[in-house]
């Protein structure tokens, strides 16, 4: 069985993670290289700490023993309970531990004579004489196959002993010196252990703290989705036409302004399944009629037996087919008008006043059939519409001009516009009337003005034509033949552009009009686009 595409665009598309998983995602990495950076310096420290309080334990009975040397009566150095040291030193621990006292004497090359302790522990580092007489030294060694840590004390002895002649022949001193080595060792497995034992509790510390942020961060997120998670389920218990807001109660303030786009977009799309709602009621209900009319004609025209009564039928046919025809092609452009398409890319750069010039030759035929003057300004004066023809072809060089009055904006759409004013100028100005199309700038906008010496319309009604199916009542009957569709899909194209049409009497200079106008100074209807930058 072929797969749906549905299930294999699921399937091929990439997996997507969560907020949780790009939360841990960034939060985990550097909590576990702060918590690693700790632990190195908690592990520097607590080495650093625990070397010296050994060292400092090693070194009391080195100590100890530097204050337990003297010298007999005989001349002969020794080492003062000696046994008491060494017992206080082994009381701890007696495995790998180590004492050593050697001397020699000063000024000799004889050997170094072993006091106590075993002869061959390895010799301090060697250090100048000033440096290493009465400091204590700490190094790192090897013994009988082991690491040890080794506090070593040089020391001078002196005999100061006194003498007395038992004959009383005199006193006598005695100058003899000696250098003593002391030195302690032990292994380092103790010191070693205590530091590792240490460095495993950090890092168990470390990790639960993990495991508590992870935990942490995975219940926030979970707790501050709950409201998203409550919105979900009501959009999926929805159903298709019910377009009400989304409810924002409990939303945290981050997502407000993405709730607020889409409660936006739900009204646009609400307004839009409105206006269409509105358009195919409408719509259907302006069709109704002229079918219902054809029918009968048609219905008469197959009973009639008089050819010449039923040709006349078939006139009428005719005639209300072609109305049929205009108000279908009007629905069609007011649907078009009003569909917002932004599929077509920025809008093209379209000269307002060439436009505005061939809607008035489009409609010339028309005007002087209904016996109305149709004129024309051009946006660069009064001129003929030779004169324009060869400004509109190029210079002499057959390069094209620049635009007059440039606007950005659909070429179509602006020739709809201009023929719908045009069009409803026609219709509603007397036979005899004129009709005046100019166009002109000001500091901003670019402006094209249909201007009639028709029955105009009142000020407060100019709001209301532009509405679909609203047709302003005028004492010739032509003028009730139209859908009342003109000004709406004027105006709506207008607007896809960026641009406005406005209402005003035709003497009105500005384009506004007081309170107090009334219907029968003409209408000026204006068509106000912004002017494009051509720097």
């Amino acid at each position: 069985m072929p797969m749906s595409p549905t299930r294999a665009d699921k399937n091929t598309e990439p997996r997507r993670f969560g907020i949780r998983a790009r939360l841990l995602a960034l939060l985990l990495p550097g909590i576990v290289a702060l918590l690693a950076l700790d632990s190195w310096n908690d592990y520097h420290a607590l080495s650093e700490t625990v070397a010296n309080a050994y060292d400092q334990s090693l070194l009391e009975p080195v100590k100890a023993l530097g204050n337990s040397i003297v010298v007999r009566p005989d001349g002969k150095v020794q080492v003062h309970e000696a046994f008491s040291v060494e017992a206080m030193f082994a009381a701890t621990s007696a495995r790998y531990k180590h004492l050593h006292v050697g001397i020699t004497p000063v000024g000799t090359d004889g050997p170094e004579t072993t006091l106590m302790g075993v002869p061959d522990l390895p010799p301090p580092p060697v250090a100048p004489p000033e440096q290493s007489v009465g400091k204590p030294v700490f190094y790192d060694a090897w013994y009988q196959g082991r690491p040890v840590r080794i506090a070593a004390l040089r020391q001078t002895v002196y005999d100061t002993r006194s003498t007395h002649d038992i004959q009383g022949a005199g006193d006598t001193s005695s100058n003899a010196a000696w250098q003593v080595l002391i030195q302690a060792a032990e292994s380092t497995g103790p010191r070693t252990r205590a530091v590792n034992e240490s460095l495993q509790q950090e890092l168990w510390r470390d990790a639960r703290m993990l495991l508590v942020v992870t935990l942490l961060v995975w219940l926030g997120v979970a707790w501050t989705l709950r409201p998203l998670e409550r919105l979900r389920a009501s959009l999926r218990e929805r159903q298709p036409d019910d377009l009400k807001p989304l409810d924002p109660t409990g939303i945290p303030q981050e997502v407000m302004p993405l709730v607020d786009a889409v409660n936006h977009h739900i009204e646009s799309h609400r307004t839009m399944v409105a206006e269409h709602s509105q358009f195919l009621a409408d719509a259907s209900h302006q069709l109704r009629t002229p079918l219902a009319i054809l029918s009968i004609q048609a219905g008469y025209a197959v009973r009639e037996t008089d050819p010449e009564r039923m040709r006349e039928s078939l006139r009428a046919i005719v005639t209300q087919l072609a109305r049929t025809r205009r108000l279908s092609e009007q629905l069609l452009a007011l649907a078009h008008a009003t569909h917002q398409d932004n599929a077509g890319g920025a809008p093209a750069l379209v000269d307002l006043n060439a436009v505005a010039r061939a809607v008035v030759l489009q409609y010339l035929p028309l005007a002087r059939e209904n016996d109305q003057d149709l004129g024309w300004i051009d946006a660069r004066g009064d001129l003929p519409f030779e004169r324009t023809d060869e400004a509109a072809a190029g210079d002499a060089d057959g390069e094209p001009t620049r635009p007059v009055l440039p606007v950005h904006a659909n070429e179509a759409e602006l020739h709809e516009v201009l023929s719908n004013l045009v069009h409803n100028a026609i219709k509603y100005t007397p036979r005899g009337g004129s009709i005046t199309v100019s166009v002109r700038r000001d500091a901003r906008y670019a402006l094209a003005e249909v201007c009639d010496s028709g029955p105009g319309i009142s000020a407060d009604r100019r709001a209301s034509v532009f509405q679909r199916f609203q047709r302003d009542a005028s004492s010739d009957a032509r003028a009730t033949q139209g859908a009342g569709l003109g000004l709406t899909i004027a105006r709506s194209y207008a607007r896809r552009n960026h641009g406005d049409i406005e209402l005003a009497d035709a003497g009105s200079a500005d384009g506004a009009s007081g309170p107090a106008s009334t219907a029968g100074a003409g209408l000026r209807a204006t068509l106000r686009l912004p002017l494009a930058n051509l720097k």
